[in-house]
């Protein structure tokens, strides 16, 4: 028997990631000990700044639910439900080169109550089906994102979905394009405002598509990981997390977020 078939690129991923609630030792090894650039700002640099992170938290304290798992060429992203110094949501990025890991980045959030909807965080499909159209879908998300979110060609915004046929996870925001304008009205009142300035990384394995993108909410520093579902040529479904980007007097590396 043959037990020296490679793992996938997710499968690597979901492994690591569940190792911080487990202790296992085993997927530190997928790990490039030699080269591990980190974009977590809160941990230093290298397999060295991983482990010391780890190594502050609570004893038994951890836990990682990967809830989704994808992989687009040299790189796997998972979606997961954290305890890690509190409960958060996040989405994590590792970079791959000769089947290990040398470069991570993610982002995260405080998990919420339910949305004007009802839907969680993390609640939805999780398995990834459309694979033939992986690059058209990642094509469309870039567009939008690009369009509507840095650019605010708000007259391009109904292209982009099916009518209001749209499963919203956002904590503060409702399903549908009513609910999406509802909440940027009411934001805009308040006086609050979301700006996308640059997109980083576009992601995706068949339906699903990750961007990573810089901007600012409400004049702060903002990093946004937005997940989107496509179904038939149109965005079905999107996940967020929405992280201020700390003052880089409490950085741990200086590799940035990007």
């Amino acid at each position: 028997m043959d037990t020296t078939t490679a793992i996938s690129n997710k499968q690597m991923v979901t492994e690591l990631l569940r190792s911080i609630q487990t202790g296992d030792p085993k997927p530190i090894a997928y790990i490039n000990p030699d080269k591990y650039i980190q974009h977590n700002l809160m941990a230093a640099d290298g397999l060295a700044g991983f482990g010391a992170l780890l190594k502050a938290l609570p004893p038994g304290s951890a836990k990682a639910e990967v809830v989704r798992a994808f992989q687009d060429g040299d790189y796997g992203f998972a979606h997961t439900r954290y305890d890690f110094f509190g409960p958060k949501a996040g989405f994590d990025i590792f970079r791959f080169e000769n089947g290990r890991i040398v470069e991570h980045w993610d982002n995260l959030q405080e998990i919420a109550a339910p949305n004007p909807s009802g839907h969680t965080q993390f609640d939805g499909p999780t398995e990834a089906t459309d694979l033939d159209k992986n690059e058209a879908n990642k094509a469309l998300v870039r567009d939008f994102v690009q369009n509507i979110l840095v650019e605010g060609k708000m007259e391009k915004l109904a292209s982009y979905y099916d009518g209001d046929n749209y499963i919203q996870h956002n904590t503060l925001i409702g399903d549908g394009l009513s609910g999406l304008g509802k909440a940027l009205g009411e934001w805009a009142k308040q006086g609050i405002t979301m700006k996308y300035d640059t997109i980083h990384l576009v992601l995706g394995e068949g339906n699903f598509v990750l961007v990573a993108s810089e901007g600012s909410l409400g004049g702060k520093h903002t990093v946004f990981y937005d997940l989107f579902r496509v179904q038939n040529g149109k965005i079905a479904e999107h996940w967020d997390t929405i992280e201020t980007v700390p003052p880089q007097s409490e950085w741990k590396n200086a590799n940035g977020k990007f």
